[in-house]
């Protein structure tokens, strides 16, 4: 057997575990997003009754994760806060890719002075430590999860516009572009149909990985009360609320915490396969 039929089969098993590797991280995020978008009915029992006889009981047959100090249980809390921590960051997630990619597309393509302002706005937002200027703006806001969605934004889109920008500037002198621009297609259409799709993939991969990046942003501006207001659940407030009782009753900190380590890792582990799925060369590498 040659070298190169070893290098062919070799790639060839990594495709078919990268495949297999990104159904099943598809299924268990797919399980987990149902969950939390039926966290009311999933969960064993009212996310929002206290029930001060039950305080702070240890893990058990009763409540699973225990309970915290208005007797509420905590498996239906992390349950409920998966609702709100998960889809927040998934909203925001999306409107600072949409924004971020339309800006860099436009800035990459035309250049300019609209390419030299914008670029200059976005240096602007990255010359500030990201997670200090979030917290800076959500103060501003008078916090509340809608108002840290919006700061986490701010902070956010220029990282996707620099990403679009560089990718636009490497395709847009391509030969398939000429050929649509003398075939007749407008500014508009060959930004949607031939140069959105091309540079898709990365932006996909950066959005994916973004997603764990922001569950843990949200969770900390609700962590130093910025987020999520009390009553509501959500891992960071939960986390913020318990932290004054890590030692005496670990769970209540343990069980929202573990939530969200296990959340981030499936989507950073989803973005790693996508992105191996996307750009046959990182397969070929391995």
């Amino acid at each position: 057997m040659t070298e190169k039929t070893i290098t062919i089969r070799e790639q060839k098993v990594h495709k078919d575990y990268t495949k297999v590797k990104l159904i099943i991280l598809l299924i268990l995020l797919g399980l987990l997003l149902l969950a939390a978008a039926f966290a009311s009915k999933v969960s064993p029992f009212d996310p929002y009754e206290q029930d001060l006889g039950s305080a702070l009981q240890e893990p058990g047959d009763a409540h699973i994760f225990g309970t915290d100090r208005y007797g509420r249980d905590m498996l239906s809390r992390v349950i409920m806060g998966s609702q709100t921590t998960i889809f927040s960051a998934l909203l925001l997630v999306c409107i600072i890719t949409v924004v971020g990619t339309v800006v860099g597309i436009f800035c990459g393509y035309y250049g300019g002075k609209l390419d030299a302002v914008l670029m200059r706005i976005s240096d602007i937002f990255l010359a500030f430590p990201g997670m200090v200027f979030a917290i800076a703006v959500a103060g501003v806001l008078s916090g509340g999860l809608s108002n840290a969605v919006v700061a986490l934004a701010c902070i956010s889109w220029p990282k996707f516009a620099r990403l679009a920008r560089s990718q636009v500037m490497t395709v847009k002198d391509a030969p398939y572009i000429a050929a649509a621009k003398l075939a007749g297609s407008g500014t508009v259409k060959i930004m949607i149909k031939h140069i959105l799709p091309n540079i898709a993939g990365a932006i996909i991969v950066t959005a994916v990985l973004d997603i764990g990046t922001m569950i843990m942003e949200l969770a900390g501006l609700s962590f130093l009360g910025l987020g999520a207001t009390p009553p509501t659940a959500e891992w960071g407030s939960m986390m913020s609320n318990g932290r004054s009782m890590l030692q005496t009753c670990p769970w209540v900190v343990l069980a929202p915490g573990f939530a969200i380590f296990i959340t981030v890792v499936l989507f950073n582990l989803l973005g790693d396969t996508v992105r191996d799925v996307l750009d046959p060369r990182n397969s070929a590498s391995h």
